[in-house]
């Protein structure tokens, strides 16, 4: 039996930082990241596909707004994936969306000694 290789792409990538935009309400998408980085992440990743692109952008504002003053948007990421319907195997085009923001280091003055 032939022992298959890992891609060493699949190695790399972390998962652990990845918030998966849904159809929940934006606040349970807003908590996941507020989580992730009182956890000690530095940067979050939010992904979203179709129409769910929006509540992805939604749940970035109103994190930067409301909860993460210093957030800061680092890398946006647009691109289509090329889908197969289960039903007559027809393909079609699904939008998709990565988001990586970080938390900026506070900056605080060093006291005198």
């Amino acid at each position: 039996m032939a022992k298959k290789e890992a891609n060493p792409e699949e190695k790399t990538t972390q998962t652990e930082n990845v918030v998966l935009i849904g159809k929940k309400p934006v606040m349970n998408y807003v908590t996941a990241c507020i989580t992730f980085f009182n956890s000690g992440e530095k940067q979050v990743i939010v992904k979203a596909r179709g129409r769910a692109i929006c509540r992805a952008v939604d749940t970035i504002e109103l994190l930067r707004r409301a909860f993460v003053k210093d957030l800061e948007t680092k890398h946006i990421e647009i691109n289509t994936e090329e889908m197969v319907r289960a039903e007559g195997g027809q393909k079609s085009n699904i939008s998709t969306i990565e988001i990586v923001v970080t938390k900026a280091e506070s900056k605080q003055p060093k006291e005198k000694t």
